[in-house]
């Protein structure tokens, strides 16, 4: 079985890879191998469907140049294929007087990121927008959506599979020979031959980088998200998304909340280390995973670094009640019985030997081989993009 380019992932950044690919150069002969026996199963099927329009990242950072790009290039795509969307906006809340200069800066960052029809907005602005939230001052960000991502992606395939690339489901990857110059890639029941590998395997996009780079610097640290959703009687508390300002050192956005494309309230997520890389509830346990993430250097430094942070979450993970007060700081109206257990999901994390949260997206290129080995949030909004920048990559080789 050979192929020109292989790419490992069945997420919404492989799949948004293989389509920029055949873009790119029309009559590759490409193939997706996913592990699963469904595309999107993990990062994309399981988050909060957000369109991020780029307010919170570095100007020039990956995250930033691929998110406004990719915004507009999901936007246009969810037009042209009939996938629905809808761009209801959102606001950011500063409720504590420490918090209003990170606000500011959260502004004059999304100005230099290009977003000019964000504005600053009164505790009276507020509630105009929110009527329920309580804030000292706040953004409006009107850019910021919602969609359903898992039909983005099956979307994707759709295209990939009709332009003639090819989607094996059911192929993990357990190796990789180099054989001149090709490789072989194996997987439990085949072997596939290529001339060039893209690795998008998310949760697992070090353990496959590290097959062709034994000594990669990076590890992936799963976090799990946990939610809460309103029920329904409540939902009225939420017009459209509602966030905190986010602790700068900590690359997760806090708890907040989230209209979502297929219905209904989100409230949430925490963020707390899972104890396995597909681990979606407290029981989900792999002692083989738990242990090479506690092994690392860089997670023991980053566990140093931010313990206080880190009960914090583990607190609120095990009690509704301190969840529901972290809530109450947006919505004070919010009560512990008006909300019902949601889902998770678990955020790939890249973290360096230094204990260094990656808070960039990350791509190492080796021989045959490009590794994505960082694309957490706003991978999704930025899959497009992502695609476009790794398949650039890919063209080069090919």
């Amino acid at each position: 079985m050979k192929y020109d380019a292989l790419i490992v992932g069945g997420g919404i950044v492989g799949l948004a890879t293989a389509l920029q690919l055949q873009k790119e150069k029309p009559g590759l002969k490409l193939a997706v191998l996913e592990k699963e026996n469904e595309l999107a199963r993990h990062q994309t099927g399981n988050n909060s469907g957000v369109i991020h329009s780029g307010v919170y990242y570095k100007p020039g950072s990956l995250k930033a140049r691929n998110c406004i790009r990719g915004y507009e290039l999901l936007l246009a795509f969810c037009r042209e294929h009939h996938v629905p969307f809808e761009l209801c906006g959102k606001v950011i809340v500063a409720t504590e007087q420490h918090e209003l200069p990170l606000l500011e800066n959260l502004y004059q960052r999304g100005l230099q990121n290009g977003l000019d029809q964000i504005r600053r907005i009164t505790p009276d602005e507020i509630k105009s927008y929110e009527p329920y939230v309580a804030g000292l001052a706040g953004i409006h960000v009107p850019y910021t959506g919602i969609v359903d991502y898992k039909r983005v992606a099956e979307k994707y395939g759709e295209l990939i599979r009709a332009q003639g690339g090819e989607i094996f489901l059911g192929q993990k990857v357990t190796g990789l020979q180099e054989s001149g110059n090709t490789l072989e890639v194996v997987t439990a029941d085949r072997t596939f031959t290529t001339r060039l590998l893209i690795n998008c395997a998310g949760l697992y996009s070090d353990k496959i980088a590290a097959l062709s780079f034994p000594q990669l610097n990076v590890r992936i640290v799963p976090f799990r998200g946990e939610y809460y959703k309103l029920r329904p009687e409540k939902e009225y508390l939420v017009r459209t998304l509602i966030y905190p300002v986010p602790d700068p050192n900590f690359p997760f956005l806090g708890v907040h909340f989230t209209r979502m494309a297929r219905g209904g309230v989100e409230a949430g997520p925490n963020a707390v280390l899972a104890f396995s890389r597909e681990g979606y509830t407290k029981s989900n346990i792999n002692l083989r995973e738990l242990g090479e993430t506690l092994a690392w250097p860089g997670f023991q430094k980053v566990a140093a670094k931010y313990w206080r942070t880190g009960l914090g979450e583990m607190y609120r993970s095990f009690s509704k009640a301190a969840f529901t007060k972290a809530l109450q700081k947006l919505i004070p109206e919010i009560q512990e019985s008006d909300l019902i257990e949601g889902g998770a999901g678990v955020r790939a994390q890249a973290c360096d030997r230094d204990g260094g949260l990656v808070d960039d997206f990350l791509i190492l290129e080796g021989k045959n081989v490009i590794n994505v080995c960082n694309a957490p949030s706003p991978a999704a909004t930025s899959s497009l993009a992502i695609g476009e920048t790794v398949s650039k990559l890919a063209v080069g080789r090919l």
